[in-house]
Formats: C-alpha cells, sequence, structure tokens
C-alpha cells in the first residue's frame, strides 16, 4: 500500500471518527447551557419563591460528568489542550515527528490504564447500587460515562499515532489526522484576517444598512 493510500484511508478514519467527537463535544455544550439555565432558575426560585430545586447539587454533580469528560477527544483533535511546546519546537524533521508520536504514544498507554480503573469503578458502583445523597439518583450512569470518552479519547490518540509515524516515515508529506505546532507568525497572520474579516462584514452590514 503506497502513501498516497494510506494517508486517503486515515483521512477517511479521521473524518468518520470527528463526526462522533463533533456530537460529543456538542452535547457537553448543550450540558453547560443548561447547567447555566438550571442556575438561574435555581437562583431565582430561591429568592423570589423560596422554592429552590430539591437535589440541585446532585444533579449538578451527575451533569459536569458530561462537559468534564465527553469533549476531551474534540480538543485532543484540535490541539486545545495545553502543549509544552518550548523544548520540542527546536525539532525539525524526523526527530520533531518521533517526539510527537512519543508523546502521544505514552499518552495513549496511560489513558488505556485509565479506562480500566475507571470502568472498575463504575462496576462498583454498578453493583452496590451506590447513588447520591438527597435525591438518590444512581451514580453509575456518571461512572460508566467516563471509561466510554476514554476509549473515544484512546481512539483518537491511536488514529494520531498512526498520523504521527506516518510523517515520521515520510517527513515530506502533507500531515493528515495530526495536530501541528504553528509558528508565532503563523497565529499572528490568522488573527490579523479573522479581524479583518470582522471589520469588512460590519463594514458592508453598515453599507447595505445606508442604502435601504
Amino acid at each position: 500500500m503506497n502513501d498516497a493510500t494510506g494517508a486517503t484511508g486515515l483521512k477517511k478514519i479521521d473524518i468518520v471518527f470527528s463526526r462522533l467527537e463533533d456530537a460529543c463535544n456538542l452535547l457537553a455544550a448543550i450540558t453547560i447551557m443548561a447547567l447555566m439555565f438550571m442556575a438561574v432558575y435555581q437562583i431565582a426560585a430561591r429568592r423570589l419563591l423560596d422554592a429552590p430545586i430539591f437535589g440541585y447539587i446532585d444533579f449538578i454533580e451527575q451533569m459536569m460528568v458530561i462537559f468534564a469528560f465527553l469533549g476531551i477527544a474534540y480538543c485532543q483533535r484540535m490541539g486545545g489542550h495545553v502543549r509544552m511546546e518550548l523544548f520540542i519546537s527546536q525539532f525539525r524533521g524526523r526527530s520533531y515527528w518521533l517526539l510527537e508520536c512519543f508523546g502521544v504514544l505514552v499518552a495513549w498507554i496511560v489513558i488505556g490504564v485509565l479506562i480500566k480503573s475507571s470502568f472498575e469503578h463504575f462496576l462498583r458502583a454498578w453493583e452496590l447500587g451506590d447513588s447520591t445523597i438527597n435525591v438518590e439518583l444512581p451514580i453509575w450512569p456518571a461512572k460508566l460515562l467516563i471509561p466510554l470518552a476514554f476509549t473515544i479519547l484512546w481512539l483518537r490518540l491511536a488514529i494520531q499515532i498512526a498520523g504521527y509515524f506516518r510523517m515520521f516515515m515520510e517527513p515530506d508529506r502533507r500531515p493528515v489526522a495530526i495536530t501541528t505546532i504553528k509558528r508565532v507568525e503563523e497565529v499572528a497572520d490568522r488573527e490579523i484576517r479573522e479581524a479583518l474579516g470582522q471589520e469588512v462584514q460590519a463594514g458592508s452590514e453598515e453599507a447595505d444598512d445606508a442604502t435601504r
């Protein structure tokens, strides 16, 4: 199998898997919005009606798991996590791609261990019938969500390992399914383009308003 075929297959896997990550991230965002509305209602109901939501803390504890874990694979794909690039940015070519591949491989192993341990915590909660204090909500759904989110992240890391290893073998190829270090010039250029685009859009809207 040549590199073009491998890159095409890796890109297809990345696109299909990205849809799952986008859906999980969207669910996390919706959960955050729901928590905001719930908090507003809780404050208003307590102050005005003296009728706060019963078990409010229990619901918050369960819902926090959704937005805390479901978006981590999306964040990994977008390179939105904290990266220590001061050292690794000094490398070029094969050495750079090897270091990136090694770093992701270490994360892949760690997440694999966390999947096993978090699933054991879920089984313990399932067998004991563990629940929250006030409303007695079952805890096992929240604990099950953690190994599921870690599994999605584990698969994302596996895709990136394949992408980084491909670049290690052929450094001149176009990167696929991986994140790369962006230079300061590239970041500044993107921000300038976005700012100018907003200004142009605002100017066109003002012109449209003036012609009406």
